[in-house]
């Protein structure tokens, strides 16, 4: 038998993400959660049989292991953000444990949810049906988003221009070709802006689990309280990584959100990368620490913790894939033990 070298050995091992110790799973598996029913039209003579009939739509693809003392703690449920998948969560693009792993060994059953209209959840294709039937002008067709690399280094704040990274970046950027395969085309314009059918199949999935943690990031940052401004009963912590904050909610609105812990999280570099595109960092941040502080006046059991001044420099938007992943996952794990479980033994 040939030998590896030493290195090429180190260099397999971490590539692959091993780890020393064996994970033990007492269950894994998958399941959709909601969908409606709806009836379709052929779009036209040869594309589908010449009958009507019905399809499901909108529902919401879950991924879930759990581990052998998982019934310790409450399952964390995960949901990616814009032009992004499940994926987010798994195996990090330089080939390390994703958050979805280092939780699992932290005994938390872990539940990877990917947003109707991306991945393998459920979307309404009729649209692109009529249009190709004549039955809708192809104005109606709705903007399916697909985010550049160039926009996803700014978005991401790897560094103030495009190839160029910040010298205490800690995404990372050797395997940033890693990162742009993840980022698949975005679905979202087909659904409602303010009836967004995740919200309702995440409410329905704590629900189901009988009590969760709901983390949401970037796009899906703010889909814990939208969660639970649709059902509460099964939501019991809220964490929210890096997005805008609504803070114009009626009064009876933050009253309900109050009554779940909250969670809010931002990285470094928010002012030191362009402000002209989706996302303004700085801005998102301070309407988050509003949102904070509304929760707090009502009542609630809300954090602000931004990593820089807790000494944390150089996080990148991408907090699950940053090369200090495991020390922030430590951070949220703490605040669950701290803030939702102690409430719920």
């Amino acid at each position: 038998m040939r030998l590896l070298p030493a290195f090429a050995v180190a260099l397999l091992s971490a590539s692959a993400g091993v780890t020393a110790a064996p994970l033990t799973l007492k269950e894994q598996g998958s399941f959709f959660v909601g969908g409606e029913t709806k009836a379709v039209t052929p779009p036209a003579a040869g594309i589908l049989p010449a009958q009507t009939g019905e399809i499901t739509v909108n529902q919401m693809y879950v991924q879930y292991q759990v581990p052998l003392r998982g019934e310790r703690h409450l399952p964390v449920v995960m949901v990616h953000g814009c032009c992004l998948s499940g994926k987010t969560w798994e195996t990090t693009p330089d080939g390390r444990p994703g958050w979805s792993e280092y939780f699992l060994r932290k005994d938390r059953p872990v539940y990877l949810a990917e947003q109707v209209s991306r991945g393998r959840s459920g979307f309404d294709p009729t649209v692109f049906s009529d249009v190709r039937a004549g039955r809708l002008p192809p104005g109606e067709l709705p903007a399916v988003i697909s985010a550049t690399h160039q926009l996803g280094w700014t978005v991401f704040r790897f560094g103030p221009k495009y190839g160029e990274a910040f010298a205490d970046q800690q995404f990372p950027m050797q395997a940033i070709d890693e990162l742009y395969k993840q980022m698949i085309p975005d679905l979202n314009a087909l659904l409602p802006a303010n009836a967004n059918p995740t919200w309702t199949q995440l409410a329905a999935l704590a629900v189901k689990l009988h009590g969760a943690v709901l983390m949401g990031h970037s796009e899906s940052g703010f889909f814990p309280e939208q969660a639970a401004l649709v059902d509460p009963q099964g939501i019991r912590g809220m964490i929210s990584i890096e997005q805008p904050c609504v803070t114009d909610l009626p009064a009876a609105k933050i009253a309900t959100l109050a009554r779940i812990p909250t969670l809010m999280m931002f990285g470094d570099h928010l002012n030191d990368v362009p402000s002209g595109g989706p996302v303004n960092w700085q801005q998102a941040y301070d309407g988050c620490k509003v949102f904070v502080e509304q929760l707090k006046a009502a009542g609630g059991d809300a954090q602000m913790m931004h990593l820089p001044a807790l000494g944390i420099r150089g996080n990148s938007h991408m907090f699950m894939q940053d090369r200090n992943s495991d020390r922030l996952a430590d951070l949220v794990i703490a605040w669950i033990d701290r803030h939702v479980e102690h409430k719920h033994p």
